[in-house]
């Protein structure tokens, strides 16, 4: 087998990253959740996390206070978040997460796990662990995680 080059590294990452959320994003439009990006979820995970501000959740998903409001702005019409009033400044309103939104959580968490099984019964278990095992290895310094939107 010839040696692949970086830029066919690269896209071979990408090309996996899109084909399991696309599979899980259509079956999350089949169930109701139609036109949720994987910014989305990964946004309300911060926000159910604690980056309930748009300053704070731009912080966690590395992006601009802008493009988080934004993105804020669609949970809300989505009905996944709603926001309310600071205890502490009335001025300042506060994004929470709606049962819509845990429910996207919920289902887009399972649907992920069942693109995960089926990937490990195509490779086998011990190959997708070893997949996992160098991929979290070689992503150290930029990985992200449920847990990492904690911070």
């Amino acid at each position: 087998m010839a040696q692949s080059s970086g830029a066919e590294l690269a896209l071979l990452l990408l090309g996996g990253f899109h084909t399991m959320v696309d599979e899980v994003h259509v079956e999350l439009a089949k169930r109701g959740h139609e036109g949720v990006r994987p910014a989305h979820e990964f946004a309300l995970r911060a926000v159910d996390a604690g980056a309930d501000t748009a300053s704070e959740l731009g912080r966690r998903m590395s992006v601009t206070k802008q493009a988080a409001a934004q993105t804020i702005a669609a949970l809300e019409e989505f009905g996944y978040v709603d926001r309310e009033p600071d205890p502490a400044d009335a001025r300042r309103k506060r994004v929470r997460v709606t049962p819509r939104g845990r429910e996207l959580m919920t289902v887009g968490s399972a649907l992920f796990d069942d693109v995960r099984s089926r990937w490990a019964a195509r490779i086998g278990p011990e190959q997708l662990e070893t997949l996992e095992a160098h991929l979290a290895q070689l992503a150290e310094r930029r990985s992200f995680s449920a847990e990492d939107l904690r911070d």
